[in-house]
């Protein structure tokens, strides 16, 4: 495989990917990611919510979206 077709498989991969539901995640339950926390923060803070130090990985993923929706951030954001 060429490298721009293995680049362009890896980024469909990695789209197909984004688009999973956090619940089917195999990592849900783990903790939440350092990028995960930053980005909460940020969006949190815009917000004006709280958010809890302590969700998983697709706890954190919902709230994101959630705050996205909320803020006007991100690309599902209307």
């Amino acid at each position: 495989m060429r490298m721009a077709e293995k680049n362009k498989f890896q980024g469909e991969k990695q789209s197909s990917n984004a688009q999973k539901d956090p619940d089917d995640w195999v990592t849900k339950d783990e903790p939440s990611t350092g990028a995960q926390r930053s980005y909460l923060h940020t969006l949190a803070t815009e917000a004006g919510e709280d958010v809890d130090e302590n969700l998983t990985k697709g706890e954190a993923s919902k709230k994101i979206e959630e705050l996205q929706q909320k803020t006007g951030r991100g690309a599902k954001a209307k």
